[in-house]
């Protein structure tokens, strides 16, 4: 089935819409850049490389992607202004494809799994509570048994805004007092969900970016003590990442690749900036599949990415 099949005209037009600010910026100055000229020349290639790297595609993929359109210019012999817009399409998008992780076919999970148990973290302020929220009314509509865990015990606001959520998708909550043990409540968690045979757990924890050795240390022994309950969770760690902040986001990235086993990303508040490129470096330099990206503040706008879909998205005028 053709990925803009899958698509739905409404989910397509929310895209379109989350996507506008960065469509705006990136091919704004494109149009700009190429003001006058007839061909793609070094100076074309120059401004284009300026214009990805402010959008926050990062330098290392954007030179990969002038390196490619420089060898299809060489290649061709001539290569119109005109046609830029869809090389650069083509480019990303083969760029998105060799990351050879598979697009979701909407909200899925493991079969052969449960309980499913995703454990999600990020720094504070990044969407994390609020992405697990709308994930979980989304397993939730698919006909899963959702349990949230609230092992962020750091911060009153965290415990009480998971709540919220789990209250508004009326989804069942493990929690205990503020300071208590987050492996403490990951364990009763999970020990919950063995008992009422839940299909998916999702488990917040705290959001600070301290140190990588307390960090590491902080989310190796609720992994362990969860494992300790279901020996191979979590199956999942997803990490969310405010596409907003650019460059921050590629930083905490690495900080939390290198303190835990990262096998998922989820990319919130794209609607918010004109910087959504961080979305393409991102996928291209960690090689971590980005699963999920948040484009509005309503229940239903976290989306499963797909790679064509964005990518078709963001070249849509």
């Amino acid at each position: 089935m053709a990925i803009f099949n899958i698509f739905s005209k409404e989910k397509n037009e929310k895209l379109d819409k989350g996507l506008e600010k960065t469509k705006l910026n990136v091919f704004g100055k494109i149009a700009k850049a190429i003001v006058g000229k007839s061909k793609v020349d070094a100076d074309v290639l120059d401004n284009l490389e300026e214009i990805l790297i402010s959008s926050d595609v990062g330098v290392e993929t954007t030179l990969k992607i002038i390196k490619r359109i420089e060898q299809r210019a060489a290649k061709d012999k001539y290569v119109g202004t005109e046609e830029l817009n869809n090389i650069l399409k083509e480019e990303i998008s083969g760029l998105l494809e060799e990351n050879n992780t598979e697009s979701l076919i909407e909200f899925s999970i493991p079969e052969n799994i449960k309980p499913y148990i995703i454990m999600v973290v990020g720094v504070n302020g990044v969407g994390k509570t609020t992405t697990i929220g709308k994930l979980a009314y989304q397993l939730k509509k698919t006909g899963k048994t959702v349990l949230l865990g609230a092992a962020d015990t750091f911060r009153a606001a965290a415990v009480e805004q998971l709540s919220i959520w789990a209250d508004r998708v009326n989804v069942p909550i493990v929690k205990q007092a503020m300071g208590a043990d987050p492996a403490s409540v990951a364990f009763d968690t999970l020990s919950s969900a063995k008992t009422k045979n839940i299909d998916v757990v999702i488990i917040d924890t705290a959001g600070r970016l301290h140190n990588k050795i307390n960090l590491m240390n902080e989310l190796s022994k609720i992994k362990k003590v969860m494992s300790k309950v279901i020996p191979d969770a979590p199956h999942e760690i997803i990490l969310v990442l405010d596409g907003s902040t650019g460059q921050n986001a590629f930083e905490q990235a690495r900080q939390f690749t290198l303190a835990t086993e990262v096998n998922s990303l989820a990319i919130t508040k794209l609607d918010g900036t004109a910087k959504g490129g961080v979305v393409i470096g991102i996928s291209d330099q960690f090689k971590i599949p980005v699963k999920y990206i948040g484009i509005g503040e309503g229940i239903e706008d976290l989306q499963v990415f797909h790679k064509k879909a964005f990518v078709n998205s963001l070249f849509t005028n």
